[in-house]
C-alpha cells in the first residue's frame, strides 16, 4: 500500500466529511472517491438506504468505563480502546470508544438487524475519526449532547476487499432493531 496515496485518500475523506454539501452531494462525492481513487477498497457506486430523518437522534451521553481490545484479523493485531460514553438511542444503547493510540480518535461501530442481508454482515461504522469521518455521523454538540445521524453509517473497508483488516462491532454495540439508513451491503 502506497503511504502517500493512502494519506491523500484519508485527506479527501476528511474534506468530504467536513464539507457543507447536503446528503445527495455527500453521497455523490463518496461514490466518486470510491470509484476513482487508487486506495479505494470498493470500485463504487455504493448502495444506500433512502435518507430517513427517523434515524437522526440527539442523546445525552452517560458515563462509561473500561477498556476494550478488538482484534482486526490483520497485521494491526489488536487495537485498544477506552469506553468514553454510553449513548442511549431509541434503538438501544451504544458505546462510543476512544482509540488508545497516537493521536487517538472517536470510534462507533455497530451491528443491527439489517446486518447479513441488507447491510454488511459484520456491522457498520457511524464514525472512525482516525480515518477522517468527522462530524456527520457522530457530532458532539456544545451543550454536551451528541447528535447521531445513521444516514451516514458506512461499511468498513473489509466489507469490500479481504486485503483490508477492520475492527468490528463488539457485542455491546449490537442493536436488535433494524437501522435502515446509511450504506447497504456492497454486493
Amino acid at each position: 500500500m502506497d503511504a502517500l496515496s493512502l494519506a491523500d485518500f484519508r485527506a479527501r475523506v476528511a474534506a468530504m466529511y467536513l464539507s457543507d454539501v447536503d446528503m445527495a452531494g455527500f453521497r455523490a462525492l463518496r461514490d466518486d472517491l470510491f470509484a476513482t481513487h487508487a486506495q479505494s477498497a470498493a470500485p463504487g457506486p455504493l448502495r444506500y438506504f433512502p435518507v430517513d430523518q427517523a434515524f437522526v437522534t440527539v442523546v445525552r451521553p452517560e458515563p462509561a468505563e473500561g477498556a476494550l481490545e478488538i482484534a482486526t484479523g490483520g497485521e494491526d493485531g489488536v487495537l485498544r480502546y477506552t469506553r468514553i460514553a454510553h449513548l442511549p438511542t431509541p434503538w438501544g444503547r451504544l458505546t462510543l470508544f476512544w482509540l488508545q493510540a497516537y493521536g487517538g480518535g472517536l470510534f462507533l461501530p455497530f451491528r443491527d438487524a439489517t446486518c447479513g442481508h441488507e447491510s454488511y454482515g459484520a456491522g457498520r461504522y457511524l464514525t472512525d475519526t482516525v480515518k477522517g469521518t468527522h462530524g456527520r455521523g457522530v457530532e458532539p454538540l456544545p451543550d454536551g449532547r451528541v447528535r447521531l445521524d445513521f444516514n451516514y453509517a458506512y461499511n468498513p473497508s473489509c466489507a469490500y476487499d479481504d486485503a483490508w483488516a477492520c475492527p468490528l462491532a463488539p457485542y455491546e454495540n449490537r442493536l436488535d432493531a433494524p437501522i435502515r439508513a446509511g450504506e447497504m451491503t456492497y454486493h
